[in-house]
């Protein structure tokens, strides 16, 4: 099958936005749904309409619920999605304009989950999970193929970790390469660090809730698969604060000319703070739909931001 995500582009980031000497960014924002969720989820609405589905349904915050409609339009199938409240109104608007279906159901993300698993279950549609499959993870693992591709080499790997999808992959495509000793920086925002918790507790665990503003890290527990990677592949699992990670989402978009959610400003946050004792870093810029300069103005507020 094709592939409906295309190879983004990898830039050396610009003097003066990191204090690190040489970091590349993996633009996964650039991909045609707003992130790096069309690798994967692309896969597994392709693998559903192989199998005969007629129609896909999916829980998402936002990033996954794009990827899929835009699969699901690119195929020819009609998609649902089900958000959970803490998604805002811009997100349910801007995929009702793409043609999907759009439900509420639920406080966080979990709930939504099982809400939409019981609603495909009855419509007789294919569930599309946004980050707990391997089809999945084996999308997301393509941004290593292209950057090996590239002829880049890097010793670090920082990533946004929400429900670890992204994380299975970056892990499964730094092995499939024979890079089993780079490690992966695996950057959470107080409030949503669903991975670190489990590592912490040294089992599965879920967060008794979600109180973070990088809404698509809004996953209460990372997927098993994420959790036994973790402890398998070299890992270092950190947190940012919101405030750290939306100023951070500023800070690229003067430089990069280009706008990220927090989810993604976390990993962009954490560059200086954790990966200053690798001499190459590559950061996958993973996007985001949730995202305006005003919202992200407002949120660098400090009125406005948790405590």
């Amino acid at each position: 099958m094709r592939p409906l995500h295309v190879d983004t582009p990898l830039l050396r980031a610009p003097p003066g936005l990191f204090g690190h000497p040489e970091v590349w960014l993996k633009m996964d924002a650039l991909q045609p749904s707003g992130s790096f969720k069309l690798r994967g989820v692309g896969r597994l609405v392709q693998q559903a309409a192989a199998d005969g589905a007629r129609a896909i349904v999916c829980a998402s915050g936002g990033n996954a619920g794009f990827a899929a409609v835009h699969a699901a339009a690119a195929l020819g199938l009609p998609a649902t999605i089900v958000l959970p409240m803490s998604s805002s109104a811009a997100v349910a608007e801007r995929l009702a304009a793409r043609g999907a279906e759009v439900l509420r159901h639920g406080a966080v993300w979990d709930e939504a989950h099982g809400f939409a698993v019981a609603l495909a279950a009855g419509r007789g549609a294919a569930y599309v999970h946004p980050f707990d499959h391997p089809l999945l993870w084996a999308g997301h693992s393509t941004l290593i193929d292209e950057v090996v591709a590239a002829g880049v080499a890097f010793d670090a790997v920082v990533t946004a970790v929400g429900g670890g999808g992204l994380f299975c992959g970056i892990v499964e495509g730094l092995r499939r390469h024979g890079l089993h000793q780079v490690p992966v920086i695996a950057v959470e925002t107080h409030g949503a660090a669903s991975l670190q918790a489990s590592l912490s507790a040294g089992e599965w665990v879920a967060l008794p809730a979600i109180t973070s503003i990088a809404t698509s890290l809004g996953a209460r527990r990372v997927a098993a698969e994420a959790f036994e990677r973790a402890g398998s592949h070299p890992t270092l699992a950190v947190q940012v604060g919101d405030a750290e990670a939306t100023a951070a989402c500023l800070r690229f978009a003067d430089a990069q000319r280009v706008l990220v959610e927090p989810a993604c400003g976390a990993a962009l946050a954490a560059v200086d703070r954790h990966a200053a004792g690798f001499s190459r870093v590559l950061v996958e810029v993973c996007g985001g739909m949730g995202v305006s300069l005003e919202l992200l103005r407002s949120w660098a507020a400090p009125a406005t931001m948790p405590a």
